[in-house]
């Protein structure tokens, strides 16, 4: 795998049609000609993007993708009325067309105390605007070259074992982007970024009284450069293990027991909990933790911190959507909320200050003050004795007005700290309240799944429906 040098940033990079000064003039004329038509505040946006995907499936080719988008959005703002279009024509007369429209929808709006622009203190300074996070990695890959990295990928799952004897696929995407931002308080920034993958689905099977048991399960590697992915044949055999390991999956009988979540399942109760503290589900009160901010939510022993500003973060941002300054920060700590995550327009409604997370939270990192070097996935094993070790959720049950939570789950019976069996068609159930308080260990096998990084997480007691 190769990675170019990152381009000067004033120059189309690698398959862009145009330039960071391109975008910034598109952005000055929008803004400009917003203001000659009324409108007291704008902001606008320009971005691009463009990949290369390739997926394969039984040693053959399938589909070779490319994508190019771009965009031109604009907000308008008529004192606390707001409107917003967009388009993909960067022509004058579109762009003037696109400004007009988002101005009339802004005049035919009611007023909203909360809609405006970010305060001029919020928004991130010109240093702070053009901070290098390292986040712009173009790779230098063919559709041919792909192709191969996908047939080895898939090849290596499937010589695994003679008992995987399918596949759902594997693939491989390049993709890069970049974007301009500017609003009529003066902030202006943009930067390009990259995000690579390799993945791989395949199937497992073996006969039975009944027929034959197949169980599929996957695996990949996804960074912003492509240096940093997993060998394509690593990800085929870890995949093809996972799958190997549900064979002979059976049900068990209805109990309560501990539940062990694998640290890629577990990343899931990490984004329940933004989704609860996020500021659009606290302003409308949809939320199971309304006024948490400064009480104990989690287990005493668990912090949260984000850092915005990790290089090569997938969630690495100078500043949010708005051009707001991104700072590192406890979210959590000792198992208290120390701040929300907040637009600048739910801060609004709620009294407080904006937190730079308009378009989403930044990389998070749960960890325990318990967890020991040598607590590996066989000590959070032994760790869990006697119950659930859950490395697959099915569908959306979570209700975050009252955090009941109830999700299919596949996984492994463990007995005596080691797994004596796998298990599938239950469900586990309990409330997020009472299952953040009863976080009884994290581990120290900690991987990152898109822009949360924790270990596998122990809850000391679950309902689990089985036959």
């Amino acid at each position: 795998m190769t990675s170019l040098h990152k381009p000067d940033s004033n120059l189309p990079g690698p398959g862009f049609s145009c330039s960071r000064a391109q975008f910034q003039q598109l952005v000055e004329d929008a803004l400009a000609f917003a203001k000659s038509i009324g409108a007291s505040d704008c902001s606008a946006e320009v971005s691009e993007g463009v990949g290369l995907s390739v997926s394969v499936r039984k040693g053959e080719i399938e589909n070779v993708e490319r994508n190019r988008d771009k965009s031109l959005g604009v907000t308008v703002y008529l004192g606390q009325r707001h409107g917003e279009a967009s388009t993909s024509d960067f022509s004058k007369a579109a762009l003037e067309q696109t400004v007009r429209a988002a101005y009339d929808i802004a005049r035919f709006t009611a007023e909203d105390p909360a809609a405006g622009l970010p305060s001029l203190q919020s928004l991130a300074s010109a240093k702070a605007a053009n901070m290098d996070l390292d986040l712009f990695h173009p790779w230098a890959i063919d559709a041919e070259a792909a192709g191969r990295l996908a047939l080895q990928c898939e090849a290596a799952a499937l010589q695994t074992d003679r008992r995987i004897t399918n596949s759902d696929g594997a693939g491989v995407s390049a993709q890069q982007s970049h974007f301009f931002f500017g609003n009529s308080l003066g902030f202006r920034g943009g930067y390009p970024s990259s995000r690579h993958s390799i993945s791989v689905a395949p199937i497992a099977s073996t006969p039975t009284r009944q027929g034959e048991d197949m169980q599929r399960d996957s695996w990949y590697s996804s960074m912003r450069c492509a240096q940093d992915l997993a060998p394509a044949e690593a990800v085929g055999r870890y995949a093809a293990e996972r799958a190997l390991s549900r064979l002979k999956s059976r049900k068990i009988q209805t109990c309560e027991v501990p539940v062990l979540f694998e640290s890629t399942a577990a990343a899931g109760l990490l984004g329940a909990y933004v989704q609860a503290t996020s500021g659009g589900a606290l302003y409308r009160k949809s939320s199971f933790l309304l006024d948490s901010l400064g009480k104990k939510v989690l287990a005493p022993h668990i912090d949260i911190h984000e850092d915005p500003h990790q290089l090569r973060g997938k969630g690495s941002f100078p500043f949010d959507d708005e051009g707001v300054a991104t700072r590192a920060r406890d979210v959590v700590k000792g198992g208290v909320v120390q701040g929300y995550f907040l637009s600048t327009y739910s801060s609004r409604k709620l009294g407080l200050q904006p937190t730079a997370h308009a378009g989403g939270s930044h990389n998070l990192h749960l960890t325990s003050r318990l967890t020991q070097p040598g607590d590996n996935l066989d000590a959070m094993l032994r760790k869990l004795h006697r119950g659930l070790f859950v490395i697959e959720l099915l569908g959306q049950g979570v209700n975050y007005v009252t955090g009941d939570y109830s999700r299919g789950a596949a996984g492994f019976w463990v007995e005596g700290g080691r797994i004596a069996y796998p298990v599938h068609e239950i469900t586990i159930a309990g409330n997020l309240k009472n299952m953040f308080k009863q976080i009884v260990a994290v581990g120290a096998d900690q991987y990152t799944l898109g822009t949360k990084t924790l270990g596998s997480v122990l809850i000391e007691k679950m309902k689990i429906a089985g036959s």
